[in-house]
C-alpha cells in the first residue's frame, strides 16, 4: 500500500513549559508556538492529556476552555486568566 501524505514538514518551534496552581487545581502546560498555527498557540494540558490550538478569540469564547480541557467554569477561570496574559 502506498501512503498518501498531505504534508510532512519539519519546522522550528518554541515550547514553553509552565506549571502553576490556581484556586482549585494545579496546571502543568506545554505551550508551543509555531508559524503553522497562524498566530495561535498549541496548549497541551500534560496532566489530563488534552490539547487545543488557541488564540485570544478562543479564550473569550464562552464554554470553550471548559469543553476542550474538560473543566468546570470555576476550574477554567485560572486557565483563562493565564492564557489572556500569555496571548495579550
Amino acid at each position: 500500500m502506498e501512503r498518501f501524505f498531505l504534508y510532512d514538514d519539519v519546522e522550528e518551534s518554541k515550547t514553553r513549559f509552565v506549571s502553576f496552581t490556581g484556586k482549585k487545581l494545579r496546571y502543568d502546560l506545554a505551550i508551543m508556538q509555531s508559524s503553522r498555527f497562524f498566530g495561535k498557540v498549541l496548549v497541551l494540558d500534560m496532566q489530563m492529556g488534552r490539547f487545543a490550538i488557541i488564540g485570544p478569540d478562543d479564550v473569550e469564547e464562552p464554554g470553550y476552555l471548559e469543553h476542550v480541557f474538560n473543566k468546570t467554569e470555576e476550574e477554567a477561570e485560572d486557565l483563562r486568566d493565564y492564557l489572556n496574559e500569555l496571548l495579550a
